[in-house]
């Protein structure tokens, strides 16, 4: 059976066009770029090997088998220098339109029998924080201090206003910040009830906490 799996990468910026043509070379061919900003304090760039905090996140499509083939040639395993100065993350999809879905497999290659199984799998969680535009920051010094060490921040815009806006009152910016935070299992659901406590709906910062199992997490 060939299971769909999605990749984030939060890579240096400049680097996604080089990054996607190594994905493609192994079969992972469907990708959605947006332009993050990383806050990892100094020292956590020099143990990662990052150079700036200009991040370029890219999230990937593929088979199972097409990503771990990636993970297993590019990944230093969260140590070394990393060649794109950041940190790729998979987790399993839980649905996909069937147009979407017949593509990826179609572009992966037929050698997907004896996939190996992912050797971290669901040690790490991607917190999500969603907020009205400047708290990141803020944020980023609670999560810390539940043992974060940094985290990526991505703006846009939230969709939907009117059916939230609808519950409690609840007033929401159309501008929005998300802060995703790559965190051990054993310390996402302190940072997620430390968070949520100071900048959940009930606050200024009107934030919408959630995280996602990550199957692998390596450096790339």
């Amino acid at each position: 059976m060939i299971r769909l799996n999605v990749m984030l990468s939060i890579i240096e910026r400049g680097n996604a066009k080089q990054y996607i043509k190594i994905l493609n070379s192994h079969q992972v061919n469907i990708h959605t770029q947006i332009a993050g900003h990383g806050t990892a304090p100094s020292e956590m760039k020099d143990i990662f090997g990052l150079i700036n905090n200009e991040k370029d996140v890219i999230i990937s499509l593929g088979t199972e088998q097409a990503l771990i083939s990636f993970a297993e040639s590019e990944s230093r395993v969260m140590s070394g220098k990393a060649g794109f100065g950041g940190l790729a993350m998979i987790t399993k999809l839980s649905a996909i339109n069937r147009v979407a879905a017949e593509l990826i497999v179609r572009s992966s290659s037929e050698s997907e029998k004896g996939a190996n199984k992912m050797e971290n799998e669901n040690k790490y969680s991607l917190v999500l924080i969603s907020v009205n535009h400047g708290y990141s920051e803020e944020i980023m010094q609670v999560a810390k201090k539940a043992g974060a060490t940094g985290g990526t921040v991505i703006r846009g815009r939230l969709a939907g206003l009117d059916i939230l806006e609808q519950v409690d009152d609840v007033l929401v910016d159309e501008e929005r910040e998300i802060i995703s935070v790559l965190a051990p299992v054993s310390i996402s659901g302190e940072i997620m009830n430390n968070v949520n406590a100071e900048f959940g709906l009930n606050s200024k910062a009107k934030g919408i906490i959630f995280s996602i199992p990550v199957t692998k997490a390596f450096k790339v």
